[in-house]
């Protein structure tokens, strides 16, 4: 698809769809590239105590069946050929054998599976990310599986569908796996692509738990009827892990090349032609480095992750910022000061950003700390942060020699100015939903050869 600026809707209709932590969001574009309709509604997660956040089957299909209702009810009588659903990973929906959900997807986010992390036997502890590529935590999909299987309801007879692909049957597709969705459970080997049996006979589950393996952009079937004119019949194929389908959004990342996406958390992906092998992967884990399957068949990528962006919006609530008006305020503050700050050294520190973190903590040693000082504060430790990942990645691979930023932070001049600090030759991404773009550029290959742009 070629980004069109001539501002004309032409040619056949495709729709990205982003399963994101706050919000689904669902873009439709024409071939060309041009951005037609935007519909977003929040992700109805049920929250619990101790930071838990779950979705219930029932509340996705609903809101999938609103969000496609509200884009198709906005198109004034033209259909959509193909859509493709990307979104969050280590969240996924265990199916019984008549495919119903046996439990609630579990948030990425979410604590629960720490206590059976910290009992799993010794070996494969010791192996877990040489295999899985992945640092061994709560976070991924094998750790809510074990969660599960503590709670009584053992994966044997079961499927698992990772959230995309779930909701890609809820459109009406056949289940599928995808590998880069595949990739953040915890299951799987890196090395050989297929399941990793020590893993699955620990969770008492075989095999049969996972789906062969397609690649992004599969064609799995179309929408059903059940759903508006304006989508039924559309093609139905599943992106990948929305991190990695941004990155694609503009086109191919080139190795020497980081994509920093900035969103709840801030991704930064390199991209490489093959596994770095198991040594490799248990390093890079040691700093909550992964390294995974692309959305691309047969390439693979590092992402290093810090929470910059849930650390800066408390920033933003602490302050009293809940609008966009008062963000650019912000924004204009934090560049009046130098990037330094104006308060004495050591008078305001901030600690969080970590993956294996985000809990915003500030000291602060003085007066005159201002929301601007603040959030400049919150950049600055993200920076230091990031630093410790680059030095990392540095000792595996080449250094970067440029980079692009892309989501919904990126706009602020003073998130710019920080990230020139310690990323290479930083370019900007203009459009606002990198994810939803890029998995209907991926939706656009499902088109007729013959018609397609």
């Amino acid at each position: 698809m070629r980004g069109r600026k001539d501002g004309r809707m032409g040619g056949r209709l495709v729709a990205g769809v982003d399963l994101g932590s706050t919000g689904i969001k669902m873009l439709v574009v024409d071939e060309d590239g041009t951005e037609l309709v935007l519909e977003e509604i929040p992700t109805p997660w049920r929250p619990g105590p101790g930071g838990t956040a779950d979705l219930p089957a029932e509340r996705l299909v609903t809101a999938l069946h609103r969000l496609v209702r509200g884009a198709a009810d906005r198109l004034t009588g033209r259909r959509i050929e193909a859509i493709a659903i990307a979104g969050m990973g280590e969240s996924g929906v265990l199916l019984d054998a008549a495919g119903r959900a046996a439990a609630p997807a579990f948030a990425w986010f979410d604590p629960r599976g720490a206590e059976q992390v910290r009992a799993l036997p010794e070996p494969i502890r010791a192996e877990f990310a040489g295999r899985t590529g992945l640092p061994l935590g709560a976070q991924t999909s094998a750790a809510k599986l074990a969660h599960l299987r503590d709670g009584g309801l053992r994966p044997h007879g079961h499927r698992w569908l990772n959230l995309p692909e779930f909701a890609a049957t809820v459109l009406g597709g056949r289940p599928s796996l995808e590998a880069s969705l595949t990739s953040r459970t915890g299951l799987l080997d890196q090395d050989t692509g297929e399941p990793w049996d020590a893993m699955l006979a620990e969770l008492g589950a075989s095999r049969e738990l996972l789906l062969p393996i397609e690649p992004a952009g599969t064609d799995l079937g179309a929408v059903a009827d059940r759903f508006p004119a304006a989508v039924a019949g559309a093609r139905i194929t599943v992106a990948g892990h929305d991190h990695l389908v941004a990155a694609e959004a503009g086109g191919a990342i080139r190795p020497d090349q980081y994509h920093v996406s900035m969103g709840t958390a801030e991704v930064l992906l390199r991209v490489v032609d093959a596994p770095l092998g198991y040594a490799a992967r248990a390093r890079l884990a040691g700093h909550l480095i992964n390294e995974v399957r692309h959305v691309v068949p047969g390439k693979h990528v590092l992402v290093a992750g810090v929470k910059t962006g849930l650390l800066l919006r408390r920033a933003l609530e602490t302050s009293g910022i809940t609008d966009r008006a008062g963000r650019d305020r912000l924004d204009a503050a934090v560049m009046h000061l130098p990037y330094e700050g104006a308060l004495p050294a050591g008078g305001l520190s901030v600690s969080g950003a970590r993956n294996d973190d985000g809990e915003l903590a500030l000291t602060v040693r003085t007066d005159g700390a201002t929301p601007a000082e603040i959030f400049g504060a919150v950049l600055r430790h993200s920076n230091d942060e990031i630093s410790e990942l680059i030095a990392a990645i540095d000792r595996e691979l080449p250094p970067a020699s440029s980079a692009t930023l892309t989501g919904g932070w990126a706009d602020m001049r003073s998130v710019r100015r920080a990230r020139e600090r310690v990323l290479p030759r930083i370019s900007a991404s203009e459009r606002s939903q990198e994810t939803a773009f890029g998995a209907a550029r991926i939706a656009s290959r499902l088109l007729p050869a013959d018609r397609a742009a």
